[in-house]
């Protein structure tokens, strides 16, 4: 059973220190680029779950590594994160003017600077994992950056965003498997690295992290199938952006495809498989079995 209280306690308190972390690690200034440094802060700053940041530190704390350097490498998959939905929200992906409750990049500032504040988020990920304050070791950096490059590119979210504009073009018609598989690259990805980065500053055994593995794979699905539920049942007041643009696209979703009943029954078993493969964690992983079960019953 989920202790909400603790488990939003314990999200309040990372997503805090993480706000502090992601303000000290933003650009500033008043030269000709402070425009892009404005339109970075306001894709980052003061909204979101910041679920993946809380992987990362909750993961890590298992293996006993300090919050400093966890909410750093935290920070820098919320920058990917972030770059991410303000490249999403443009014209040409998504065309979506809502975001977080509020306008989104593109629409606050205007096209030509969310695609430059995306890129500069993007990199100052990258930049942040390869300081040593990260991590003090040079060989556990450049894993860190090798595993969000992976998480992040071709082979993983971008290749996912790539595979659902191509899906949408082609009229749809995407069975099960190939859901899951956009899925897991597009959302996944991002979720695993998450856990990931905590077992790489930790130097967490191979068991260790094919645990973690089988915890994310299913989280990852879990999350989006709700995402699914919350686009075709929650009001865009609080969600925070639009709502039922999948349908009216025609998009192939684990409702189109499952129905509503049934995608949320498999989103509980998905959250079950995600709480069973911490067994080998014990207690420790209480906070992570709780955001297994946040994943499926949140409303935003």
């Amino acid at each position: 059973m989920t202790d909400e209280p603790r488990l939003t306690a314990a999200m309040t308190e990372i997503a805090d220190r993480l706000e502090e972390t992601l303000v000290a690690l933003l650009p500033r200034g008043c030269g000709p680029e402070a425009r892009v440094f404005q339109a970075m802060a306001y894709a980052t700053l003061d909204g979101g779950k910041r679920l993946r940041p809380f992987l990362t530190v909750e993961t890590a704390r298992l293996f006993g590594v300090p919050d400093s350097r966890s909410l750093r490498a935290g920070a820098a998959i919320e920058f990917v994160h972030c770059y991410s939905l303000v490249h999403d929200d443009l014209p040409a992906m998504d065309d979506d003017d809502l975001r977080r409750g509020r306008p989104s990049n593109h629409v606050e500032f205007d096209e030509a600077t969310a695609i430059l504040a995306g890129d500069a988020l993007q990199t100052l990920a990258f930049e942040v994992l390869a300081d040593p304050a990260t991590h003090p070791d040079g060989a556990v950096r450049a894993g860190l950056v090798a595993a969000l490059a992976d998480a992040a590119g071709a082979r993983g979210m971008v290749g996912g965003q790539m595979f659902d504009i191509a899906a949408e073009t082609a009229g749809g018609g995407l069975t099960l498997e190939q859901i899951v598989r956009l899925q897991r690259m597009k959302t996944g990805r991002l979720f695993d690295v998450s856990c990931q980065s905590g077992a790489l500053l930790g130097g967490a055994s191979e068991s260790d992290r094919a645990a973690l593995a089988a915890y994310t794979q299913a989280l990852g699905l879990a999350f989006q199938i709700a995402d699914d539920i919350l686009d075709e049942t929650g009001d865009a007041v609080e969600v925070g952006k639009q709502v039922g643009k999948d349908a009216r696209a025609g998009k192939a979703t684990f409702i189109s495809i499952l129905g509503l009943e049934a995608a949320r029954e498999r989103a509980n078993i998905l959250a079950l498989q995600a709480v069973t493969a911490l067994e080998c964690f014990g207690e420790r992983a209480g906070l992570l079995r709780d955001a297994a079960q946040f994943a499926v019953g949140r409303r935003t």
